[in-house]
């Protein structure tokens, strides 16, 4: 019947031993979905298909947004390194997408030539032809946060009248093939400039089905006050509503990407842990990229599995002999009807099905009595791959996550927030007073002492039931109190001293201030009394 399935049956009896989950999914996908995709012409409606680069490239991130809104100036910061042949300005100047790589040396290699290249992932981009080409380019540099990620620049989305203008190839079937391969796509937005025009519409529109990878960025936020910047904020999480249609909010981090001083400090806090956690979501890209090859060989598996039934239930439709034409055009227009008709009776959920005005497009160009009708065993084959051998994976895919536990991002913007006392809270909570010669409770020591002293100590010393009647009153749950009390009971006699007492009121304080507590109790906050014990015991 096939010969791919008689090899199929031999593979059963002499399992491939797989060493990773790249090479698992590389093998499924060549053995079981290519062939499915190959004989309903998947590749004609949907994307190309996988070629071993897809699967062994490094995470890529996906920087977009219209003109002058900082896309060139955010990679900038966080290479901490000039892009060849980038140009910054507030006109637009990126009239390219560049791959932004790491190399051995500084250089360019233009679109042509970047195509034909079976290490690159970008070979699949010929079909979108040469006057994309002549604006696609490669950025070679030796950057170490390139050793782990690459970066996908883009021309900046056109407003106003400035997007009458044809680019001469199709813009958003560009930035939906590559939203279908990036592990991150970073939407940025100016704080004086947050309407979305059509073009950009468009565009939010070709990331249709990647919207779990989408993180928005509000840049150029210094430039407002707090008070306008809240104004700003809740625009932009109005209009993003509008476009996206979907219940969850999407998550905007605010800030300031760029090495330049604040022109308005006044958010600096707020930026820094906005820029932290976006440099956190980044960094972690590389520990999760086998997980997100996984899900988007499942999600491309799943619109298989719809497409083969739209494909075969047209061609069962076709009449044999005469009116060829008039049924197909019946066909598709009807194709939602269709649509509906597949689900109920395969029960495959809408979120599975392609877009039909689309769909409906492509059509026109193709014969359908030359499509194949449905094969069982085919979509058997498919429905394995889905329930079965991507199950058997997911123990190979844990194991190398405890392997590798510090496969991060390094380099560039991200080691400058790790750095001294510049480490994020380095010198707030818990690390506040870490210094200082003084003991840092003790400028608040009198005050402590006076609920001490309240609360009727017993030669000196409180019992566990008078704290905690006193700790309780700070309306902590009992887990955190009951960590505080661990820290502060440093010669562990169950009781607390004046010392000791100023000590938990200091962590308590720490805690209600939104910080976090210690696993154990830095040598700073051991009370000066306790200090030469603790270290004997130690």
């Amino acid at each position: 019947m096939f010969s791919w399935m008689g090899k199929n049956e031999k593979n059963k009896k002499n399992p491939e031993v797989i060493h990773t989950v790249t090479e698992g999914l590389k093998n499924l996908y060549k053995k079981k979905l290519l062939p499915v995709e190959e004989f309903y012409r998947f590749h004609d409606f949907h994307s190309p298909a996988l070629e071993d680069a897809d699967f062994d490239n490094k995470p890529m991130v996906l920087v977009m947004g219209q003109y002058s809104t900082g896309k060139t100036t955010f990679i900038k910061y966080l290479l901490e390194q000039d892009i060849p042949g980038s140009r910054i300005g507030p006109e637009p100047t990126t009239d390219c997408f560049v791959a932004v790589m790491h190399g051995e040396t500084e250089g360019i290699i233009p679109g042509n030539a970047l195509i034909v290249d079976p290490n690159k992932p970008f070979r699949k981009l010929n079909p979108f032809g040469n006057t994309f080409l002549n604006r696609f380019m490669c950025a070679q540099l030796p950057n170490k946060v390139l050793e782990s990620i690459s970066i996908i620049d883009t021309p900046g989305i056109l407003s106003g009248a400035k997007q009458r203008v044809s680019r001469g190839y199709d813009f958003p079937a560009v930035l939906q093939w590559f939203a279908e391969r990036v592990d991150r796509i970073i939407m940025l937005f100016d704080a004086h400039k947050l309407e979305i025009s059509d073009e950009f519409s468009e565009a939010i529109h070709a990331l249709k089905g990647n919207e779990d990878k989408i993180r928005v960025v509000l840049n150029k936020a210094d430039m407002v006050d707090t008070q306008e910047l809240m104004r700003v904020y809740g625009a932009l999480m109005w209009s993003l509503g509008k476009v996206f249609n979907t219940p969850e909010v999407l998550r905007v981090f605010i800030g300031s990407f760029w090495a330049e001083p604040l022109l308005i400090p006044d958010n600096r806090k707020l930026f820094e842990l906005e820029e932290q956690d976006l440099f956190q979501d980044i960094q972690n890209l590389p520990r999760n990229a086998a997980l997100r090859k996984l899900n988007d060989l499942v999600k491309r598996a799943r619109l298989v599995r719809v497409h083969a039934h739209i494909i075969s239930c047209l061609k069962k439709e076709m009449p044999s002999m005469f009116g060829k034409d008039h049924k197909k055009k019946q066909l598709i227009s009807k194709l939602p009807v269709i649509f509906a008709k597949i689900q109920l009776e395969h029960h495959i959920s809408p979120g599975d099905f392609p877009d039909s005005e689309k769909m409906q497009e492509q059509l026109m160009v193709h014969d359908f009595t030359r499509f194949h009708s449905l094969k069982p065993r085919m979509l058997e084959v498919l429905d394995e791959l889905m329930t079965a051998d991507i199950a058997k994976l997911m123990p190979l895919l844990r194991q190398e996550e405890i392997e590798t536990p510090d496969q991060l991002v390094k380099g560039g913007a991200f080691d400058g927030t790790y750095n001294g006392p510049f480490m994020e809270g380095s010198t707030e909570g818990i690390y506040e007073g870490a210094d200082d010669e003084e003991w840092v409770v003790t400028r608040d020591k009198p005050k402590y002492d006076e609920i001490f002293y309240t609360l009727a100590p017993t030669d000196g010393k409180l019992s566990g039931t008078k704290a905690k009647n006193w700790m309780v009153t700070t309306k902590l749950p009992n887990s955190v109190l009951g960590k505080i009390w661990k820290l502060s009971d440093v010669d562990r006699d169950g009781m607390l001293d004046d010392e000791e007492f100023a000590l938990a009121s200091h962590l308590i304080e720490v805690k209600l201030d939104g910080h976090g507590l210690p696993p154990e109790l830095p040598g700073h906050l051991v009370p000066p009394s306790k200090r030469r014990q603790k270290g004997t015991a130690e």
